[in-house]
Formats: structure tokens, C-alpha cells, sequence
């Protein structure tokens, strides 16, 4: 059993992660998720800051909704002999799925994105039961 400790999560946390990009994607807030169950559907409301809406992406595919966006960022900061004092490259991606279920089509999901803000209507659908035929068969006798 791991016992939180003092540095984080567990021990290991600190140990086996970065912590620098930890501690980045957790106060930035990247693809923090909120779940809305409505009368209709899910309203799926995803932040996604300083990612580009041609930098996003949303698939369906087995009945998982899956969103991926990357981000691609440089920050160069010089002194006035335009010698370099820091530069930065920042080059991520991350993805989330949610099940959503068989029934549901591209076509049924409502997506819009604006100012970072990712906001999804997946509407509710009942799972179509498979018919059964049967067939009586013949006894003679």
C-alpha cells in the first residue's frame, strides 16, 4: 500500500515523474473536464488553454469519443546585445475518452470551441436490441 507523503501523490511521484511538467499541466488547467448529464444528453465542457482550434481534435470510433489536442509554444527573451538570457520550447499533446456508446453517430455530436473552451452535446441514445427471430423448428412424430 502507498502512503501519500509530503512531496505528493506517493513517493514515487517525485521520484519516477517530472515534475516540472506535473506541476505545468496541473496549474495551467489543460483538459480539465466537466460532465453535464441533461434530460437530453451529456454537455461536455473541456478547457484547453492557449490550444489553437486547428489543434484539436475529436474522433468516434467503437463508441468512444475520443478529443486530442497538441500545443506548440516558444518563448525567446534576449538582453539588449541580443544575446540569449532564456529560451523555452514547449511541444505536448493529451487526449481523453469517453464512452459513449455504439448508437451514437458523428453526425448526433454538437461541437463548438471558443476562447479555449471546448463545450460537446452528445446526445442520449437507447442501444438498439437485436431482434430475435426465432424458428420454430419441425417435430414430427
Amino acid at each position: 500500500m502507498l502512503m501519500p507523503s509530503i512531496f505528493g501523490e506517493n513517493l514515487f511521484d517525485d521520484i519516477f515523474d517530472y515534475p516540472f511538467v506535473r506541476n505545468e499541466a496541473e496549474s495551467n488547467g489543460l483538459m480539465k473536464t466537466d460532465v453535464k448529464d441533461t434530460e437530453h444528453g451529456y454537455e461536455i465542457t473541456m478547457n484547453l488553454p492557449g490550444v489553437k482550434k486547428e489543434d484539436v481534435k475529436a474522433t468516434l470510433q467503437d463508441g468512444y469519443l475520443t478529443i486530442s489536442a497538441t500545443s506548440d509554444s516558444t518563448k525567446e527573451e534576449k538582453n539588449d546585445k541580443g544575446q540569449y538570457i532564456r529560451r523555452e520550447r514547449y511541444t505536448g499533446s493529451c487526449s481523453r475518452s469517453f464512452y459513449v456508446g455504439d448508437a451514437v453517430t458523428e453526425e448526433d455530436i454538437k461541437a463548438k470551441f471558443e476562447n479555449g473552451t471546448l463545450k460537446m452535446l452528445v446526445p442520449k441514445k437507447e442501444e438498439q436490441k437485436a431482434v430475435e427471430n426465432k424458428k420454430y423448428i419441425a417435430i414430427e412424430g
